[in-house]
């Protein structure tokens, strides 16, 4: 199916003809400029201007873009705030083995701005032609330089909000540009498996994900998923900055069932995500859908998107990379007596674990403040990844 760009212009990326415009735009943002004065107090607007206006002579693409500009952005982030980023080797055979390919990436989602831009730099680090197109909630686009920036950086607007008709409207035009993107742009597509991040980290895949985008496409559902090669993406934190802002929600909404996030609430998760400590970080590609998709093709609809999300969530839990913390977390809600996973940690990982949660739990500053609950609600996050990936263990036995 050949598609037309135009039908497109609502969501999608800018274009290499855009990218000029676009970044005048950005630079002469008054938000952006006093974003920027923030990171460079010292030098006079027109000097910053004028320095950017400089990097920015040779760039005609978004990926010259990522590459000039937010690369060496990332890659600081990654020395300041991780203890290192990793890519499974045996990762690389899959997506390496055909460099003329486009993937689709789905992947349990554990930061709103990171988990995209850590899985470029890794795929730019092993040679792999190009990045990722992102989808990007417009919930997240409060202002017109956040949008901007993010349409220079590769990323499509995922509409929230809408009524069912919308929705369907909506989920039938990301589609049909997912597929464009894939087969006549020659992009890689990440997309989360479920709206939004599972905030007790129990990652699983939602049906509706899946049934997007087998909307666009030609063919039976399973032509229309093999189109976009979707490989199945684990993503494994040791410790998760916004943990205690989730565990913090999940009292509002236990003590409030109408409580609903902010704006604001929604940029302090993104600026925790970005700047807070994360520990080791490792990626992981499962193995592509294509694989498998015959061996489910004469089930029914729904039974067939159900059995295509099982599989695919089996795939990213057997691939956790598993820390001291998910075994201690574990054992303290399970055997805290027998501490049955001892043996994968120590008594000094142990203690730094316990010094993490108080020093998290400390930040959390709401009325009725639970600690026995928010505690417990933290621990289940670190726990969740061990019992997923013991159950897709035993599942392939």
């Amino acid at each position: 199916m050949e598609y037309e760009i135009k039908e497109f212009d609502e969501i999608r990326p800018y274009e290499a003809g855009e990218m000029k415009q676009a970044f005048e735009e950005l630079i002469n943002d008054r938000q952006f400029s006093l974003l920027l004065k923030g990171f460079v107090p010292w030098l006079p607007k027109s000097i910053r201007n004028g320095l950017l206006r400089l990097a920015f002579i040779g760039v005609r693409t978004p990926l010259d873009f990522q590459l000039r500009f937010m690369k060496p952005v990332v890659w600081y982030f990654v020395r300041k705030h991780t203890d290192g980023l990793s890519f499974d080797d045996a990762t690389l055979s899959t997506i390496n083995s055909k460099q003329n390919d486009r993937y689709t990436f789905v992947s349990n989602h554990r930061d709103i701005v990171l988990d995209s831009a850590f899985l470029d730099v890794l795929l730019n680090k092993y040679d792999y032609p190009t990045t990722v197109e992102i989808g990007i909630g417009d919930n997240l686009l409060i202002y017109p330089w956040i949008k901007r920036l993010v349409r220079m950086n590769k990323a499509f607007t995922v509409r929230r909000g809408l009524t069912a008709h919308e929705m369907m409207k909506s989920s039938q035009l990301m589609s049909r540009y997912i597929h464009y993107a894939v087969t006549q742009k020659k992009e890689n597509v990440w997309i989360a498996q479920r709206e939004g991040r599972a905030k007790d980290s129990d990652d699983r895949t939602q049906d509706s994900v899946l049934k997007m985008l087998a909307m666009g496409g030609e063919g039976e559902m399973t032509d229309k998923l093999r189109e976009l090669n979707i490989v199945p993406l684990t993503i494994s934190y040791e410790y998760d900055p916004c943990d205690y802002l989730k565990a913090q929600e999940f009292q509002q909404k236990r003590d409030n069932p109408a409580f609903k996030k902010s704006k604001q609430d929604d940029l302090d998760n993104m600026k925790t995500g970005i700047f807070g400590y994360k520990g080791r970080v490792h990626y992981h590609c499962g193995t592509p859908v294509d694989q498998w998709l015959d061996e489910v093709k004469d089930l029914p609809k729904n039974e067939f998107f159900k059995e295509v999300a099982h599989r695919m969530d089996t795939e990213i839990h057997r691939h956790y990379y598993l820390y001291p913390c998910n075994y201690i977390a574990l054992d303290i809600l399970e055997n805290p007596r027998a501490s049955k996973y001892s043996s994968h940690y120590s008594e000094a990982d142990q203690q730094r674990f316990e010094s993490y949660l108080s020093q998290q739990l400390a930040k959390i500053n709401i009325p009725n403040k639970d600690e026995a609950f928010l505690r417990e609600r933290m621990l289940t996050m670190y726990a969740n990844p061990l019992r997923n990936y013991l159950a897709a263990h035993d599942s392939t036995l």
